[in-house]
């Protein structure tokens, strides 16, 4: 847990107007960063050894009564020091865009798309921002707290598939 501390101290006195909060809820660190600083803080803790993005996680907190309805959580492991830490972004509704990290991390690319297609974050540079789980003609996104949990969308052609599926 030292070598976190100094981490996030080192973090804190290079990109001190980067970071908003950090919390340790149940033995676990969370760093809130400014949205227009996301991709430095990565980038700095990519550097710091954080070599595995395990996972990105889409927050839609409509209820919760937060600063802005969303969040982008991503859930960061260094191997050789067997630390874990999540860094959370928090976004407008009215503007979705934050920073791809598909060039620190190659697992990007897959839990990007998938944050995009269930919540709707615009992640700018990703090479390849497409539909991952739902069908293209899919209208919406699926885990946002005020799309209707009943209502079924039929896709009506799959031939559409081929081409991008060469992208990948």
């Amino acid at each position: 847990m030292e070598k976190l501390n100094n981490i996030i101290e080192a973090l804190k006195q290079n990109l001190a107007d980067a970071v908003e909060e950090l919390e340790r809820p149940y033995d676990d660190v969370v760093l809130t960063v400014a949205r227009n600083r996301s991709h430095d803080v990565l980038s700095f803790l990519r550097q710091e050894g954080f070599d595995m993005l395990l996972d990105i996680a889409g927050v839609d907190g409509m209820h919760l009564g937060r600063k802005e309805r969303f969040e982008v959580i991503y859930i960061l492991y260094a191997m050789s020091d067997d630390l874990r830490l999540r860094v959370r972004v928090f976004v407008p509704e009215d503007d979705m865009d934050v920073q791809s990290v598909t060039d620190l991390w190659q697992s990007a690319n897959w839990a990007e798309r998938e944050a995009f297609d269930m919540f709707g974050f615009n992640f700018k540079g990703h090479p390849n921002l497409a539909r991952i789980l739902c069908h293209r003609e899919f209208v919406g996104h699926a885990l946002r707290k005020d799309y209707p949990v009943m209502k079924g969308q039929w896709a009506t052609g799959t031939s559409d598939l081929k081409p991008d599926l060469e992208k990948e």
